[in-house]
C-alpha cells in the first residue's frame, strides 16, 4: 500500500532539509520517510526534531535502553511499522538484546526486564491504550525507581511517542528495514511488525 501522503521530490525541500536528508542517507542508507513527510511543513519538522533531541540528550535521567524499549512498546500498540523498526534498531544498538524485543509485549512475565523497566512499560501501556488510564498504583510502582523529574520526562516521552507513532500510522509510513533481526526475534504486538524485516 502506498503512503497516504508521500514525500516531495528532494528538489522541492529547502536547502537545509536536503542537507539533512543527505546525512540520513550516509547514516541509514536512505532518507527516513517521517522526516520527509513532516518536512512538507518545515516549521513543524524543526519543532519535532527539537523535541526528539531533547528526549535523547545525554543528560536525560532515563537510560537510553529504557527510552528505546518504551518507544517500541508504544509503537506496537499504535501499529506504527516505521517506529517499531526505527526504535528496535536503537534497542539493538544500545543493548544488542533481541530476546528483549521478542518478549516486549509480555514484559510483565519476562525475566529479561528489570522491575524499573516493567514499571515504566506498564505506565506506557496505561497511557497508550485507549481503554486504560494511569492511576495511583502505577505511580506507587514508578516512585520505587524514579524521582519526580524522571517521571515528568518519562510521561513526556510516552506522550511524544504516541504523537509520532499515531502520525506515522495514520499516513501508513512503512518500516524501512533499519533493524535487522532474526525471524524469531521480530517485535510482536503490531499488525505491521513483520515489515521491520524488510531489507534496508
Amino acid at each position: 500500500m502506498p503512503m497516504r501522503v508521500p514525500p516531495k521530490p528532494d528538489s522541492a525541500y529547502p536547502w537545509y532539509l536536503r542537507w539533512m536528508y543527505r546525512r540520513q542517507e550516509r547514516r541509514y542508507g536512505q532518507h527516513l520517510y517521517p522526516t520527509q513527510v513532516w518536512g512538507r511543513v518545515p516549521v513543524l519538522l524543526r519543532r519535532f526534531l527539537s523535541l526528539f533531541r531533547a528526549f535523547e540528550r545525554s543528560a536525560s535521567p532515563l537510560d537510553p535502553v529504557l527510552r528505546a524499549l518504551v518507544t517500541v512498546r508504544v509503537s506496537q500498540i499504535n501499529h506504527c511499522a516505521f517506529c517499531i523498526d526505527f526504535n528496535a534498531m536503537r534497542v539493538m544498538q544500545h543493548a544488542n538484546q533481541a530476546d528483549r524485543l521478542e518478549g516486549l509485549a509480555d514484559f510483565e512475565s519476562s525475566p529479561h526486564f528489570s522491575e524499573a523497566e516493567k514499571a515504566a512499560l506498564a505506565y506506557a501501556e496505561a497511557i497508550t491504550y485507549t481503554d486504560r488510564e494511569a492511576n495511583d498504583d502505577h505511580f506507587a510502582r514508578l516512585r520505587e525507581h524514579y524521582d519526580e523529574d524522571a517521571l515528568v520526562e518519562l510521561t513526556g516521552l510516552i506522550a511524544f511517542q504516541n504523537m509520532s507513532s499515531k502520525f506515522n500510522a495514520a499516513l501508513d509510513l512503512p518500516a524501512q528495514g533499519l533493524c535487522r533481526l532474526p525471524p524469531t526475534a521480530t517485535p510482536t504486538g503490531s499488525k505491521n511488525a513483520a515489515r521491520s524485516e524488510a531489507p534496508g
